[in-house]
C-alpha cells in the first residue's frame, strides 16, 4: 500500500464525516417534518415492531459481513457464496416474519401490526442483495461510494414519506420510507459497484467463516435484543403513545452518538484490521480516534440536554413535549456509547470474537436486571438503570483492550477527563445564559447553541486538547494543500 495507513484513513473519515453530515443530517430533517405531520402514538407502532426486524436483519448477515472485512485473503468463492447465503436467508426471514405478524399483533393487542409487519418484512429481502457489496466497499475502505449511495435513497424516500403522510396515509407513510430508502439503496450499490456474482457456491467456504462470524452472529442478536427490549416492555406496559414519546427521545438522543460511532467505527475497524499484529501502533490509532470522539461527542450530548426544551417545542410542538426529561436522560446514556464501540473494535480487530460474545452476553444479563428492577417506577427510572448501565459497560469493554493492547480503562479515563472537563463548563455556560428572557424558543436555541460552539472551541484552544490540535492540524494542512493545488493550476 503506497499510501500511508493516516492518508488512508483521514480520507474514509473525510468520506464518512460527509455522508454523517448530509444524509443522516436529512434524515433528521426528514423526522422533523414526519414528526410534525404524524402523531407519537404512529411512531409508537413502528417502534413496536423494531426488535423483530432488527433481529430478522442480524440472520441475514449472519456475521459473514464483518468475517468478510476482517479475512485477510478473500476469494470470488467466499464473495459468492456469502451472497447467494444472505439471499436465502432473506427469504426465510421474511416469510417467517409474515407468518409470524397475527401473534405480534395480538402480543401488543394492536391489529394494525399485522399488515405492517408483512409490509415491513419485505425490507430484509431487498437489504440481502446488497449486503456483500456494501462489504466489499468497507474492506477496501471506500467511503466515498456508501456516502453517495446514502444520501441519494434518504433525499429521495424521505420525500415518498413526506408526499405519503401529507397525503393522510398516516403510519403508512412510514413503512414506505423503509421500503423506499432499501430499494433505493440496493440498486445504487449495483449501479456504483462493479462486483458480479458467479454461479460459484461453496459451503466449506461459508464454514471457514463461520467461526468468527457465527460469534459475532450470536453477539449481534443479543444485542439487538436487549436494545430494543426497552421497546418491547414499554409497548407492552405502556400506551402507544408512551413508546412514542420515549422513540423519539432516543432517536434525538442517541442519534448523534450513534451516529459518530458508526462514522469513526466504520472507518476504524478495517483499519484496526490492517494493524492486529501491531499491538503497540493500534494503541497509538486507537488513542488518537479516543480522543476525536471524545472532543465531538462530549460537547453534543451535554449541549443537548441542556437545550432539550427550546429544542424539542421549537422543532416538534408541544404534542411531543413528553419527551424532553426523557431526552434530557438519554443524551447522559449516549456519553460514552461511542467508546464503548471504539473498545469493541479493537477486540473485534484483532480476531477475539469470543470475548466480544463474553461481553454482550455479560451486558445483556444487566440489561434483564435494569428492566425488572425499574420498570414499576415508568420510564425515567428506566433510563436512569441505562445511565448505570452505561458505565458498567464502558468498564467491561475497555477492561479487554487493556489486556490486549495495554490501554486499560485508567489510562483511557485519564484522557477523557480533559474534554468532559471543558464540555461540562460549557454546558453551565448555556445553563446560565437559558435564565435570559427569549421572545421564542427558537431564538433560545439559536444563541445557546452559537454561544456554546464559541465556548467550547475557545476553551479547547487554549487548553491546546490533544484532539482537537490533531484535527486542527489536520484541516489546516488540508488547506494549504487545496492553496497549493490552486496556484499551481492558477500561475
Amino acid at each position: 500500500m503506497q499510501e500511508s495507513l493516516k492518508y488512508v484513513t483521514v480520507r474514509a473519515l473525510k468520506w464518512t464525516f460527509l455522508e454523517t453530515v448530509a444524509s443522516r443530517g436529512l434524515q433528521f430533517i426528514v423526522g422533523v417534518i414526519l414528526a410534525r405531520l404524524l402523531f407519537p402514538e404512529q411512531f409508537g407502532l413502528i417502534a413496536m415492531l423494531a426488535i423483530f426486524i432488527a433481529i430478522a436483519q442480524c440472520f441475514l448477515d449472519s456475521g459473514f459481513a464483518a468475517a468478510l472485512i476482517q479475512k485477510r485473503s478473500v476469494t470470488l468463492t467466499d464473495q459468492c457464496s456469502i451472497f447467494y447465503f444472505n439471499i436465502a436467508i432473506g427469504v426465510l426471514a421474511a416469510g417467517l416474519l409474515c407468518m409470524a405478524a397475527p401473534w405480534i399483533a395480538v402480543f401488543y393487542d394492536e391489529p394494525i401490526l399485522t399488515p405492517l409487519t408483512r409490509a415491513l418484512s419485505l425490507n430484509l429481502v431487498i437489504n440481502s442483495f446488497g449486503l456483500i457489496h456494501n462489504a466489499l466497499l468497507t474492506k477496501q475502505i471506500d467511503f466515498k461510494t456508501p456516502a453517495k449511495v446514502s444520501l441519494i435513497a434518504s433525499s429521495l424516500s424521505g420525500v415518498i414519506a413526506i408526499v405519503t403522510a401529507s397525503g393522510g396515509f398516516g403510519v403508512w407513510s412510514l413503512v414506505v420510507q423503509q421500503l423506499s430508502a432499501a430499494g433505493i439503496r440496493t440498486a445504487l450499490l449495483w449501479l456504483f459497484h462493479s462486483w458480479r456474482p458467479a454461479l460459484i457456491f461453496s459451503f466449506r467456504s461459508l464454514q471457514e467463516m463461520f467461526g468468527f462470524g457465527s460469534r459475532l452472529l450470536v453477539s449481534q442478536v443479543l444485542s439487538h435484543i436487549f436494545d430494543n427490549l426497552y421497546y418491547v416492555v414499554i409497548g407492552k406496559l405502556f400506551t402507544a403513545a408512551d413508546l412514542g414519546l420515549f422513540a423519539r427521545a432516543q432517536t434525538f438522543g442517541e442519534q448523534p452518538s450513534r451516529t459518530l460511532s458508526g462514522m469513526v467505527g466504520g472507518v476504524t475497524f478495517p483499519v484496526f484490521s490492517s494493524i492486529q499484529d501491531d499491538p503497540e501502533r493500534l494503541k497509538r490509532v486507537m488513542k488518537k480516534a479516543l480522543n476525536v470522539l471524545a472532543l465531538i461527542n462530549f460537547p453534543i450530548m451535554i449541549g443537548m440536554a441542556v437545550l432539550a426544551r427550546p429544542l424539542v417545542l421549537m422543532l416538534l410542538t408541544e404534542k411531543w413535549a413528553g419527551c424532553i426529561p426523557y431526552l434530557q436522560l438519554i443524551c447522559m446514556v449516549g456519553l460514552l456509547y461511542p467508546m464503548h464501540a471504539l473498545n469493541l473494535n479493537v477486540i473485534t480487530a484483532m480476531g477475539r470474537s469470543d470475548l466480544f460474545l463474553r461481553l454482550e452476553i455479560i451486558k445483556k444479563v444487566l440489561i434483564v436486571i435494569n428492566i425488572l428492577v425499574t420498570w414499576q417506577w415508568g420510564i425515567s427510572a428506566m433510563i436512569w438503570g441505562m445511565i448505570v448501565f452505561s458505565g458498567i459497560c464502558y468498564f467491561l469493554n475497555s477492561y479487554y483492550t487493556g489486556a490486549l493492547i495495554g490501554y486499560p480503562i485508567g489510562e483511557q479515563i485519564k484522557d477523557l477527563s480533559p474534554y468532559l472537563t471543558m464540555a461540562m463548563l460549557m454546558g453551565a455556560g448555556l445553563a446560565a445564559l437559558g435564565m435570559a428572557p427569549f421572545p421564542s424558543y427558537g431564538t433560545a436555541f439559536l444563541a445557546q447553541f452559537v454561544v456554546g460552539i464559541v465556548i467550547y472551541v475557545f476553551l479547547c484552544r487554549i487548553s491546546r486538547l490533544e484532539g482537537f490540535m490533531e484535527i486542527w492540524k489536520t484541516g489546516w494542512d488540508q488547506w494549504r494543500s487545496l492553496n497549493k493545488a490552486r496556484q499551481c493550476d492558477f500561475p
